[in-house]
């Protein structure tokens, strides 16, 4: 039974709803008013009585049968059917002896009194009623619960004391909201016994209980430790895709960045702030697609910028870069990259690196006072101080690299991970497997303590022991989806969990969501990181990201550093980065010859080679128009050489009889052109080789 209402109008007066249904006063006020109108309209027409007794008699039928359709009680079917009856008996005593008598008015008024006393007792019996079944049900429910978590301890005690044997004592079974699982919070036996003798039995755990592939019993501590919570998958969510949430709000580098969801369908968080992190996954493991989400949470944090370094063509970095350029290098009003930099040759990659040791550097000195007012050694980081976030693709593989270029960056990396913890510069290294070569260095292991193994199924070079030393039981087997691996932190034991999936579309969603969130390097450490960091963006910096014909770093930070205005010679100016005709050299040899005469005075023509003795100094002969034609002719032939390449001796013996020109002079050039980016070295000792840009 509902209760009639009133609302207000605009004008402020009340309104009756005629929408509603009665309560206990309305509907005794309905029924006394119309049987007053009904007996003096009969009264005053000379109905027949009869007609009043059947009405009465079908209205009581009506409400009997609809209160039997809403099962309803019998003190309710009862009172209505009364009402009805009494009220038609009234009416047609009325209509004979005449409604406008004191006793008609005032047995009325009894009647009305009655009716509405009655229908307030029954609407509170029946919402009593409904509260009962509620209750009943509810604890139907709680029943049933209650005995199958019962059910659920009883097979779990069974299993660990078969499995493992151990005896516990379960206190809690929590099911997951998500249906994918549940808890298991139990209590160890005394004697010392730790969780972790049922946490090494994990895959034991899942085979006893027949799990579905992809599905664990994995045991973590409890609230102290003598208990235990075993987590059991039943559902498995590593097979589905899921795609990174739409939700793009503002995160912090202090309360975690998300990196995927565990099996219990929670998001999993890396805390970087002091952390460095390691991203294992071979090739079709989802490793790239990982590295766009580790992007996207490092876009929404406030206090982070990111700093990319791929020598891959900058493909990692590149999908958060290029929305907020135009197609001539210019910025586009009101959006900001997804990363603070970009490095994609090993000349800009060491000019970033440079800078990120002499930032940590001199935040140690211009932060002093800060950290003394916050009382603490760690630099306080904000959006108006932002951590450095270096993530570098494949730089495990860097720092186990014997190539000489890789080692230059290996050595920054490296002391960047040892020297800037407090200041705020922590990395993320991904590399394609966990060998021994990866994890093998001490740095590494001390420092990268967020560990990502994602398998893919893939069995070679993943080994997991490695790189989570003392978990057991881990098998990439468990994880045999795209996307889906093994994840531990300081914070979390290692485990399943899922990365999301993010597509090309959403990162420029999130790049533009994200534009009015990216802080600013604060004034010390742009000061710190100089003129490089503030071009870094600039469109002569970046045009390979447009201009496919170029190679990245071609227009690097040497080209676009300063003159030198010291008045020393500008030995740069012979450094070429693309072939030009001999006679142009030539003349521009000569060009800087007559220079030299001029600031330095003429010398007589030097002997021959073969004549020449050996004395230390600078080689000004290798500047002469004759040399120059050598080089041009050494470098023809390493770009004749093709993708095989060629070695310092096969070039000397081609220039002997023309140029006479010594195998130390061609190494001297193989190394510069190396150094410079127009060729490659390829092998080491009797077997090294180059070979040409155009043709890697």
């Amino acid at each position: 039974m509902t209760t009639n209402t009133t609302t207000k109008n605009h004008e402020g007066g009340p309104v009756w709803d005629w929408a509603a249904g009665h309560g206990p006063v309305t509907g005794a006020l309905s029924a006394t008013t119309g049987a007053f109108a009904l007996a003096t309209t009969g009264a005053a027409t000379g109905m027949p009585p009869g007609w009043v007794i059947t009405a009465g008699a079908a209205g009581a039928i009506g409400h009997t049968i609809s209160s039997l359709r809403d099962r309803l009680s019998a003190r309710t079917i009862g009172m209505r059917s009364a009402s009805w009856l009494v009220g038609a008996g009234w009416t047609t005593w009325a209509i004979t002896t005449g409604p406008l008598s004191w006793a008609a008015l005032g047995s009325l008024a009894v009647i009305g009194v009655g009716i509405g006393t009655t229908a307030h007792s029954t609407l509170l019996h029946e919402e009593a009623r409904e509260l009962e079944a509620l209750a009943a049900a509810e604890r139907q429910v709680a029943a049933e619960l209650s005995a199958g978590r019962r059910a659920i301890a009883a097979e779990w005690v069974d299993r660990v004391q078969r499995v493992c044997g151990i005896t516990l004592r379960v206190l809690a079974v929590e099911m997951w909201p998500t249906g994918t699982g549940f808890t298991i919070d139990a209590e160890l036996p005394a004697g010392g016994t730790t969780y972790g003798r049922i946490a090494q039995e994990s895959a034991k755990l899942s085979a006893d209980a027949r799990l579905p592939h992809g599905c664990t019993a994995t045991a973590g501590p409890g609230i102290d430790q003598g208990r235990v919570l075993i987590d059991v998958t039943t559902k498995n969510v590593l097979e589905q895709e899921v795609f990174y949430p739409s939700d793009y709000s503002r995160l912090s580098i202090r309360t975690g960045i998300p990196w995927g969801l565990r099996t219990n369908a929670d998001e999993i968080k890396a805390y970087l702030r002091e952390q460095c992190a390691l991203v294992v996954g071979p090739t079709g493991s989802g490793k790239t697609n990982m590295v766009h989400t580790i992007l996207a949470g490092f876009a929404r944090a406030e206090d982070v910028l990111t700093w990319v370094i791929d020598l891959n063509a900058g493909s990692a970095g590149l999908p958060w870069a290029r929305p907020a350029f135009d197609t001539h290098g210019h910025p586009v009003d009101g959006v900001h990259p997804g990363i603070d930099w970009l490095a994609a040759s090993h000349q800009e990659a060491l000019v970033m690196l440079n800078a990120a040791v002499r930032i940590a550097k001199h935040r140690k000195t211009a932060y002093q006072d800060l950290m003394a007012q916050a009382n603490t050694d760690l630099l306080p980081i904000s959006p108006q101080i932002p951590q450095i976030m270096l993530v570098v693709d494949e730089g495990a593989e860097i720092l186990s690299s014997n190539d000489r270029e890789l080692k230059k960056l290996a050595a920054l990396i490296l002391e960047v991970i040892r020297i800037a913890r407090a200041m705020g510069i922590r990395t993320v290294l991904t590399a394609l497997g966990a060998t021994s070569s990866v994890v093998g260095n001490l740095m590494i292991r001390r420092e990268a303590k967020v560990r990502v193994a994602l398998t893919g199924g893939e069995k070679e070079g993943m080994d997991l022991g490695k790189q989570f030393p003392g978990s057991r039981g881990l098998k990439p087997e468990q994880a045999p989806y795209k996307g889906s691996g093994f994840m531990g932190t300081p914070e979390s034991e290692v485990g399943l969990f899922k990365s999301w999936r993010i597509l090309p579309n959403q990162i420029r969603d999130i790049v533009t969501a994200t534009s009015s969130i990216h802080p600013t390097l604060d004034k010390p450490s742009m000061k710190a990181a100089g003129g490089t960091y503030a071009d870094r963006w600039a469109p002569e910096r970046t045009a390979w990201m447009r201009d496919h014909t170029l190679t990245p770093g071609a227009a690097g930070p040497a080209a676009q550093s300063e003159p030198n205005n010291g008045g020393g010679l500008n030995l740069s100016a012979l450094r070429d980065q693309q072939p030009a005709p001999a006679a142009d050299e030539d003349a521009a040899v000569r060009a800087f010859m007559e220079q030299i005469d001029q600031q330095f005075g003429t010398a007589p023509e030097p002997p021959k080679d073969s004549e020449r003795p050996a004395a230390p100094g600078l080689n000004l002969s290798a500047l002469r128009p004759e040399n120059n034609a050598a080089r041009q002719a050494a470098l023809r032939i390493l770009m004749d050489a093709g993708p095989e390449g060629t070695g310092a001796s096969a070039i000397a013996r081609a220039l002997a009889d023309e140029h006479g020109t010594s195998r130390q002079t061609v190494v001297g050039w193989l190394k510069e052109w190396a150094e410079e980016g127009e060729a490659v070295r390829v092998g080491e000792g009797t077997k090294t080789r180059y070979v040409h840009r155009r043709h890697i």
